[in-house]
């Protein structure tokens, strides 16, 4: 598979250039200076227990509180973007709904954790990324490929698990830029270095911002309405541990409050209409070795989404409460054998003043969802492998059993090579499975099975010097079961099949004060049926960064972005290419300046058929951290 440009763009086609050569400058301006800052990071996410990036036999992408903070990215939608394997879709400006793709899979079919708790919707079965602001986030990990023996249901395209804020001192920051925008956030906590430690971060942010609609005089259910849809988000977050004994007991909890204008169309008037949105999850922990070879983590959890949008009579709550248990045995078979349990209840239910019910309730529901896994693995010489399986039983749908095995061989002190295969499920939403529809058509089905699929990946890493590091990735899976609104009325039903072919290719230099890398991704994500294109992923995205630091307080990042084409449900939307700056000076050792200039070339693209996106704009940071260690 190549990678083409052919249908690009001739702006696209300049820019790819452009960063393809700034990308590739300081690996020959610069010495190969050994720095090995990105080779053992950490991740938990793959195989639910600690092992280095370097040590996974999966595609995996770790982004740290330093890379976020240095970004040219405003916002967690624009950050993913710039992932390799990661598409995005949005409906507006900021706060508007943003779905994220990871590998071609649909929005719902990848797992989303906040700190080790799922936090999908029950009732649509997606998390909005929209309103979880970078401030709070210390980290995220991107494990690509079905990762269902491990974690169960939804990870068909992979899992994305962010880990809320860890302050360990006091960090203030302000924020104002284009749209009307301004806020700033405060982080507050122990040092780190304390046996019982706590955190907290408040933020609070606002945006005059722009209409989420344009005219579409040929789409008959336009909602383009010209006022400016504004956003406010207040957010809270707290993260503590304390010892006890030889085990630790840990606290997170996060709570995001968004006000949310949209449009609606002219029929309701001028006056903006508003989706009241409140998210929260959190989870209690006591993790510890039991003996010498023996450690656990016991997690209880917890999600929440309120949805209230008074203007159609419309409220949704989704509830989520989860306990899991996870257990890592080392030195079995000159291995590790990773076993545990989880248990979950979920309770959703909807509310419409156009309800066919005289309550307006359209449902009111509950499932329970009990499971049990089994993971193996272990270096032997050269090779490597991990095994796992795991058996869910949910009250709706019955039983799914879903396995992985992955192999890797060092074959050379610089390459390695693996493969594996995987399979995934996604157990249907309540909407899916309960709603009535809308005058009786798009009606749920509880007779919905899950959706199911098949997943095989072959991959290369090369890495010549602690400077360079290649990789290449090719996946092909197959979904099956897929829960589509077809036949008689649009009535959901198992009738689709999905195939989610594709390729990546990453590379990254780190040498002195440069950083630089590049992703490219080649993909055909395609309904098996009918050869349609899966909509708002494009074939080919080629993503672009180069970081460098003066030495003397300045820094500067520059990412680029450019796909191609993408199908939408009324039309193809074409290709674009963004770019991106920041700039940062640090005045002295407790205070940061930091500018940021979003889609410097001004472009015009759209991300979502109908819905507007932004053009050039600003935003200044000043960040005090009076005890910066």
């Amino acid at each position: 598979m190549i990678f083409s440009f052919k249908n690009f763009s001739n702006r696209s086609r300049l820019v790819a250039a452009i960063f393809v050569a700034l990308s590739t400058a300081p690996a020959i301006a610069q010495s190969t200076t050994p720095d090995v800052t990105n080779l053992d990071r950490v991740e938990v996410t793959a195989v639910r227990h600690a092992q280095t990036v370097d040590d996974a036999l999966a595609s995996v992408t770790v982004i740290d509180r330093e890379q976020i903070e240095h970004s040219p990215a405003v916002d967690l939608i624009g950050l993913l973007a710039q992932q390799a394997g990661v598409d995005v879709s949005r409906t507006g400006g900021a706060g508007q709904s943003s779905s994220v793709f990871l590998r071609g899979a649909n929005s719902n079919q990848t797992l989303v954790l906040i700190d080790g708790v799922r936090v999908a919707s029950t009732g649509q079965g997606v998390f909005d990324f929209a309103h979880l602001p970078l401030d709070q986030i210390q980290r995220i990990e991107i494990v690509r490929g079905p990762r269902a023996a491990f974690w169960g249901s939804d990870a068909i395209g992979g899992v994305l698990q962010i880990f809320t804020r860890k302050p360990g001192q006091l960090v203030v920051r302000a924020q104002a830029g284009s749209y009307g925008t301004y806020g700033g956030s405060v982080s507050v906590g122990t040092p780190q270095d304390r046996d019982s430690r706590i955190g907290v971060t408040l933020g609070d942010s606002r945006a005059r911002g722009f209409s989420a609609t344009y005219p579409d005089p040929g789409n008959p259910f336009s909602s383009y309405n010209p006022d400016d849809d504004g956003y406010r988000n207040r957010n809270f977050s707290v993260r503590g541990s304390t010892p006890l004994g030889s085990q630790t007991l840990g606290l997170t909890a996060i709570h995001t409050n968004a006000n949310v204008e949209f449009d609606s169309g002219p029929s309701l008037g001028n006056d903006p209409t508003r989706t009241l949105a409140r998210n929260s999850s959190g989870g209690l922990s006591l993790s510890g070795p039991l003996t010498d070879h023996w450690s656990h983590s016991l997690v209880l959890g917890g999600a929440r989404e309120d949805l209230d949008t008074p203007v159609y009579g419309s409220q949704s709550r989704s509830r989520r409460t989860s306990l899991d248990w996870v257990n890592t045995l080392s030195g079995v078979g000159g291995g590790a054998l990773t076993f545990g349990g989880n248990w979950q209840r979920e309770n959703g239910n909807s509310i419409s003043a156009y309800s066919v019910n005289p309550s307006g309730v359209e449902y009111a529901r509950s499932t329970t969802n009990t499971a049990a896994f089994l993971g193996y693995g272990a270096h032997f010489g050269a090779h490597q492998i991990e095994l796992a399986v795991r058996h869910d039983r949910n009250s709706q749908f019955g039983s799914a059993t879903t396995g992985n095995a992955a192999w890797g061989s060092q074959i050379a002190p610089a390459t390695r090579i693996r493969a594996s295969w995987g399979q995934g499920f996604r157990a249907p939403s309540f909407n899916e499975l309960y709603s009535p529809g809308f005058f009786g058509s798009f009606a749920g089905n509880p007779d919905l099975q899950p959706e199911r699929s098949r997943s095989f990946e072959a991959g290369l890493e090369f890495k010549p010097s602690a400077a360079h590091a290649f990789t290449l990735s090719a996946w092909k899976t197959r979904v099956n079961q897929l829960i589509a609104f077809d036949g008689a009325n649009f009535q959901a039903i198992n009738v689709a099949h999905a195939e989610l072919n594709g390729a990546e290719l990453g590379y990254r230099f780190t040498a002195g004060g440069w950083s630089a890398g590049l992703a490219a991704t080649v993909q055909d994500p395609h309904n098996a049926d009918t050869g349609a294109d899966l909509l708002r992923r494009p074939k080919r995205k080629l993503a672009s960064d180069v970081r460098y630091s003066f030495g003397n307080g300045w820094d500067v990042a520059v990412d680029a972005l450019t796909t191609s084409a993408r199908a939408d449900f009324d039309r193809r939307l074409p290709g674009y290419a963004l770019v991106n700056v920041a700039l940062g000076w640090n005045v002295n050792p407790s205070l940061r300046l930091e500018g940021r200039l979003g889609n410097l070339l001004d472009a015009d693209y759209t991300l979502a058929s109908g819905y507007n996106t932004a053009g050039r704009n600003v935003m200044f940071s000043l960040v005090w951290q009076p005890l910066r260690e």
